[in-house]
C-alpha cells in the first residue's frame, strides 16, 4: 500500500436515532485525555434556532439559510440533509483542520449524511458506529422527556427512528447504549483496535521504517 495513500485523517462517524445517547458519549469521549488529543470534532452548521441547553459553535453552529445556501453553492460542505424544515451540514474545511493537526475527524451526524460521507471519502478513510437503545421503548421514553413541540413531534421523531433503524446493518460496528458507561467504553474499544490496524500505524510513522 502506498504511503500517498494513507494521507489523511480517519473519520469516524457516530450515527444513531434521537434519544440513542450518541450525542453524549462522543462528548464523554472528547473529554477521555487519550482521545481529547487525537480527534477533533465537527461542529455541524445549522438553520434551525438553538435549544436552551445548546451553545453557539459548541454543539452546532446556527446560520441563516442564506448562509447556508451560500455554502452549499461554494461546495464548503461535506454532506448536508433537511430534517424537520432545517438543514443540517458538516464543514468540508474540518478535515484540512485535522490533517494541519495530525488528528482524525469525530462526526455525529444522521444517516444519510453518513452515506455520502461514505462515498465522498471512501472506505480507506471512514469508519462508522451506530449508536442504539436494547429496546425501542428506550427511545421512546427518553424522545418524551425531550420533547419540545408535543405529541406530533414525537410522532415525527419516531418516524424517523424506525428509517435510521433500518440502516443500522450499513455501520461497521454497533453500540448498544443500555448502560452509559459500559457503551463508552466499547467505543474506546473500538476506535483503540483501529488505530492499530496496520494501516493506521504505517500513516502516523510513515516512512520512518523503510
Amino acid at each position: 500500500m502506498s504511503n500517498k495513500a494513507l494521507r489523511g485523517p480517519t473519520v469516524w462517524i457516530v450515527s444513531g436515532p434521537s434519544g440513542s445517547g450518541k450525542t453524549t458519549l462522543c462528548a464523554a469521549l472528547l473529554q477521555d485525555p487519550f482521545w481529547k488529543k487525537r480527534l477533533l470534532r465537527s461542529v455541524s452548521v445549522t438553520t434551525r434556532p438553538l435549544r436552551p441547553q445548546e451553545k453557539q459553535g459548541r454543539d452546532y453552529t446556527h446560520i441563516s439559510e442564506a448562509a447556508f445556501l451560500g455554502q452549499l453553492k461554494k461546495k464548503a460542505l461535506l454532506e448536508h440533509e433537511k430534517i424537520f424544515g432545517a438543514y443540517y451540514g458538516t464543514p468540508r474545511a474540518v478535515l484540512a483542520r485535522a490533517a494541519r493537526q495530525k488528528k482524525d475527524v469525530l462526526l455525529c451526524i444522521d444517516v444519510k449524511g453518513a452515506q455520502t460521507v461514505r462515498r465522498r471519502l471512501g472506505c480507506m478513510r471512514v469508519v462508522s458506529i451506530f449508536v442504539v437503545t436494547p429496546r425501542i421503548q428506550a427511545l421512546k421514553r427518553r424522545l418524551c422527556r425531550r420533547s419540545t413541540e408535543g405529541k406530533k413531534d414525537i410522532e415525527k421523531r419516531l418516524k424517523r427512528v424506525k428509517i435510521e433503524l433500518s440502516h443500522m446493518g450499513q455501520y461497521d460496528y454497533i453500540v448498544v447504549n443500555d448502560v452509559f458507561d459500559e457503551a463508552l467504553n466499547q467505543m474506546k474499544a473500538i476506535l483503540t483496535a483501529k488505530l492499530c490496524e496496520g494501516k493506521n500505524v504505517l500513516r502516523t510513522i510513515g516512512t520512518s521504517y523503510r
